[in-house]
């Protein structure tokens, strides 16, 4: 028998935006710079943070290894097919989203050749 689990107790505290990022926005980390994109779809605010030096996209829940929601409330299919093939054509090499494991293009490409096909815009 397994021992009870524990109760965790915690709250996280908001912080008021500093400001506001726009599509191609920068962030220039010393050796790592990324670029602010504007990939509406899951949630009309929906940024990815591309690094175009190393091909790494980190996409929050745009895109990760799972069945895409588009849903929910905020979400639009039509944007989320533009997205979807924006980020077809970007020279993606490694995902890195919200949810789920990291991976590569060939997954990235499967995962939105799946999803035209099902919105049929394939």
């Amino acid at each position: 028998m397994l021992p009870p689990k524990p109760v965790v107790r915690y709250r996280i505290r908001s912080t008021p935006a500093t400001h506001i990022v726009d599509e191609g926005a920068r962030f220039d980390l010393d050796d790592r710079d990324f670029e602010v994109l504007h990939l509406p779809g899951h949630s009309p605010g929906s940024i990815g943070l591309w690094e175009d030096a190393t091909g790494t996209l980190f996409s929050g829940d745009v895109i990760y290894d799972g069945y895409l929601l588009d849903d929910i409330p905020g979400s639009n299919v039509a944007n989320y097919v533009v997205t979807m093939r924006r980020l077809r054509e970007l020279p993606i090499r490694v995902v890195h989203g919200g949810h789920r494991p990291s991976f590569g293009r060939d997954r990235l490409i499967e995962i939105i050749d799946g999803y035209l096909q099902r919105k049929g815009a394939a």
